[in-house]
């Protein structure tokens, strides 16, 4: 398997992952069976409108099993301990500042499953993470974002 199939999450979120997919096998199962066996006791399956959005949940369940197995199945598990400071890398924190509007920004970088833009994690495969890879306190970093051309100012990594 190339490393480029690898998916690099933190133990915690591996945890997390491994939790969803173990609910959904249990209990989320049971609940959807539950579902399309009450919606099959009302009749006609033709026109039984609870039948076919039970069914659909079903798939849609499925489908995130699936991929919460695929995601597993190649997840490499990264510690913050491994991870060089002097550069911008996955799981560092990085502070920087835009140079047009002087407005400072806290990013930490992580892999695309991991990705929360509210929470401040953006990807490592996004615009701006794609941008700040590699680079130092200091250095000034151009990204073509969808918003346009971004300056970035690295002051801190964490």
């Amino acid at each position: 398997m190339s490393q480029a199939n690898f998916v690099y999450i933190t133990r915690e979120r591996l945890v997390e992952l491994e939790k969803e997919l173990s609910e959904l096998k249990t209990t989320g199962r049971q609940s959807i069976a539950q579902k399309i066996a009450e919606a099959r006791s009302h009749g006609d399956l033709s026109e039984n409108a609870e039948y076919d959005a039970a069914k659909e949940e079903q798939g849609l369940f499925e489908l995130r099993i699936s991929k919460l197995e695929n995601i597993l199945s190649r997840a490499r598990v990264i510690e913050k301990s491994n991870i060089p400071q002097d550069k911008v890398g996955i799981l560092c924190t990085v502070n920087v500042k835009n140079v047009v509007n002087s407005k400072t920004y806290e990013y930490t970088l992580v892999s695309p499953e991991e990705a929360d833009f509210q929470a401040g994690k953006i990807s490592v495969t996004s615009p701006v993470g794609q941008g700040l890879l590699g680079r130092k306190v200091g250095e000034v970093v151009k990204v073509k974002a969808p918003a346009g051309m971004l300056e970035y100012e690295i002051l801190e990594i964490k």
